[in-house]
């Protein structure tokens, strides 16, 4: 495991908040009201604020596998979590909403929660890889990001600006509401 991220506060100190930024995606049962219902979801997170949310964006499945087009949008949050106990919360908020397990690698699903970035951390281990390892080849991603954080740095990746710009006119994105 690699890993670079602020020290573990002893007992003695608070826990700081620190700035994480979360995808969803949805293209089963109504897609825009599973994004709308996670959304609210995430306000009820342990610790954790939502602080911004990205207008929601239709956008065609990524992956061999033929479904319906995906509603996503990007929810920028404060956190007192470690990125692995966001990640857990994340997965068990899924679980709720009623996400089952996927059939397919970048198959259909009813709800997708991904954690993007985590203040400055870098990790890659079996359950958790920093930042996010596909956010810079996924407009679906990097379009809402941008919108609600242009001036993010992402660690080891570049800023979300300059990044999303390089899609240019190539993106087949839909803004389907602000």
């Amino acid at each position: 495991m690699t890993s670079t991220s602020a020290p573990a506060p002893d007992a003695t100190t608070k826990p700081r908040w620190v700035p994480a930024y979360i995808a969803l995606g949805s293209n089963l049962d109504e897609p825009a009201r599973q994004v709308a219902r996670a959304l609210e979801a995430l306000t009820e997170l342990p610790a954790t604020t939502v602080q911004l949310r990205s207008s929601s964006y239709r956008s065609r499945p990524f992956g061999p596998v033929a479904q319906p087009d995906f509603v996503n949008a990007v929810a920028a949050v404060l956190t007192q979590l470690d990125a692995h106990s966001l990640l857990r919360e994340l997965k068990l908020l899924e679980t709720r909403l009623g996400r089952a397990a996927p059939v397919v690698r970048w198959g259909p699903r009813l709800i997708d929660l991904d954690l993007l970035v985590h203040d400055r951390t870098r990790c890659s281990d079996d359950t958790l890889t920093l930042p996010h390892p596909g956010l810079a080849q996924r407009d679906f991603v990097l379009v809402p990001l941008a919108e609600i954080c242009p001036s993010l740095d992402v660690p080891g990746v570049g800023r979300v600006s300059a990044l999303a710009q390089a899609f240019g006119t190539a993106t087949t994105l839909e803004r389907i509401d602000a």
